[in-house]
């Protein structure tokens, strides 16, 4: 077989993820617009939006260490993959019914979902490159798996935007669904390429049992989640709950993962001495990425609301007909009214008394920019923004991967670890950008250039390739087998606790009146990550060298 040939299972696997990607991130670029909606939506503020926006994102990667265990131990990957599958189509297009109790079930549906189907496929995939022919392009093997996801989170806003202009919030959130059963479709038609690999593991010596595993750590769980969300902590007139890391959510989330993290150490401490220093350093890496999640996941959230509000989204006149045929351009009119209070949040401070009647993206514009008096201004729709990340992914993976390649035939390319501890620096530098931006708006006083927030992406979106796939391919490279599917949930706990606290971050954005020092603050958190992540370089390039992976 051809050097530069991948497993025949590749292409099912890459369309399957492309297509939930599509759905997902169809669904979670308009969910907090959706929430904060006075008219179609829920009136949440920025602080309750970005609350339950980092609660939920941070549950969708809770989950995969429940599916991963499932999965190794009783129902595979393919059943665990097609499960997940399904429940996330259905809590999709749930979404579309107006009403908080089904907006809750709905997530909850995609939350179990996706812990059924995330850490499995990546698996699953890592599996077939654990042949012996296909190891040396394993980590180029995720990245054009990574490149697949991209695909569908890039394409699947200009769905969302032109259901939503036509036919509201309800008809995007249908689409996302309909998207994920077509993955679903996809990946059972290639399942003969890969069911050869869809081993269920025997359980080990020192393995604790699947009874256990519920009983000692995820019912724990959900008690210190409760604990947490009813324990609070001093308060005092900024936090008048007595929240110990900013809401009732956030307490009971970062209280509920202890159990679990726990049962991580545990499987640390009982593991054979053989297993111990690759899955010591697995966890180390865990560890550090929170960080670059924590920053990274804010696309959802802060930088949403920078491109709502702050961004100059008009559209120009050549552009203004094409796009009205694809139904991509969104209309705002421009009525003044004597009797509009606003703060320099973009908030209503009294929704009782004050009713705001012209949109919030005419707040900080120039008075000479102003239109008429009920002049109908053209928009890009806020959620195509969210495309900007997965096109530069789409962009850059094709230069990485030949830079990498490049790196190989020289005998110069760094390590896994290596390349993650870069990614972090990498990404640190895209705060700087949004600094830049930031300075440049006068602080949010005037509208900031597009592409500030397009140059910002992508520097961060080559931090994420460094990183992201890398970070795959590395619980691929050194799990013990009959650990793959667990340590995958791992990877994917560390996202959910990076996943939860952007939205911590983001929460606190209205509390910063110089927005500039909220990207320093990110800055200064990955910055710190790096540098841990470089202290630890020589002892995990050490253990990768002893287990004969790069």
């Amino acid at each position: 077989m051809s050097e530069r040939k991948h497993p025949k299972g590749l292409p099912f696997l890459f369309f399957a993820e492309m297509w939930e990607r599509f759905g997902y991130y169809l669904m979670i670029g308009i969910f907090t617009l959706y929430l904060k909606d006075t008219v179609d939506g829920f009136s949440m503020t920025e602080a309750e939006a970005s609350d339950l926006y980092g609660t939920f994102i941070a549950f969708v990667f809770l989950t995969p260490f429940v599916g991963g265990l499932l999965a190794d131990r009783v129902l595979g990957y393919r059943k665990s993959i097609t499960i997940g599958g399904l429940m996330m189509g259905a809590g999709y297009c749930l979404m579309s019914v107006h009403s908080l109790p089904m907006l809750y079930t709905s997530m909850l549906l995609v939350i179990m979902g996706n812990g059924f189907f995330k850490p499995n496929i990546s698996t699953l995939l890592g599996n077939l490159y654990n042949e012996d022919k296909f190891k040396a392009k394993k980590d180029a093997g995720y990245s054009i798996f990574y490149m697949g996801i991209n695909i569908g989170a890039f394409v699947c806003n200009f769905f969302g935007a032109a259901l939503y202009n036509m036919l509201g919030w309800g008809a995007a959130f249908i689409a996302a669904g309909i998207g994920m059963f077509i993955g679903i479709i996809i990946f059972w038609i290639g399942t003969k390429h890969y069911k050869h690999v869809d081993v269920i593991k025997p359980v080990q010596n020192g393995d604790m049992p699947l009874g256990k595993i519920f009983a000692i750590i995820l019912l724990p769980s959900v008690i210190f989640g409760f604990i947490g969300y009813f324990l609070g902590g001093i308060t005092s007139p900024t936090n008048p709950h007595g929240n110990f890391v900013g809401s009732d959510t956030t307490d009971a989330f970062l209280l509920g993962c202890i159990p679990i993290i726990f049962f991580y150490g545990r499987l640390l401490v009982k593991s054979p001495a053989e297993e111990k220093r690759p899955i010591a350093a697995m966890l180390a890496i865990f560890a550090v990425v929170i960080a670059f999640w924590a920053v990274f996941k804010q696309n959802g959230s802060t930088l949403n609301t920078w491109a709502d509000r702050y961004t100059d989204r008009e559209i120009p006149a050549a552009l203004v007909a094409p796009l009205s045929s694809l139904e991509l351009v969104a209309t705002v009119k421009y009525e003044k009214a004597d009797r509009v209070v606003m703060d320099n949040q973009f908030r209503i401070p009294d929704k009782s008394k004050t009713e705001m009647s012209y949109p919030p993206y005419f707040k900080n514009m120039k008075p000479e920019n102003l239109p008429a008096e009920g002049a109908e201004v053209k928009l890009f729709n806020t959620n195509l923004f969210q495309s900007v990340n997965p096109g530069w992914v789409i962009l850059l993976t094709p230069l990485v991967l030949a830079f990498f390649a490049f790196l190989r035939r020289k005998g110069k390319e760094p390590t896994t670890p290596a390349k993650i501890a870069f990614g972090l620096v990498i990404s640190a530098l895209s705060c700087l950008v949004m600094y830049a931006g930031v300075i440049a708006s006068e602080n949010g006083a005037i509208k900031s250039s597009a592409w500030w927030f397009i140059s910002s992406y992508g520097v961060i979106t080559i931090g994420e390739l460094f990183l992201s796939p890398m970070g795959l391919s590395l619980v691929s490279k050194l799990s013990p087998p009959r650990l793959t599917a667990l340590m995958m949930g791992g990877w994917f706990l560390s996202t959910s606790i990076g996943n939860k606290l952007s939205g911590v971050l983001s929460s606190l954005w209205d509390g910063y009146e110089n927005k500039a020092n909220f990207f320093i603050v990110n800055l200064c958190l990955l910055g710190a990550a790096a540098l841990l992540l470089f202290l630890m370089l020589k002892w995990l390039n050490k253990i990768f060298k002893e287990h004969n992976v790069g």
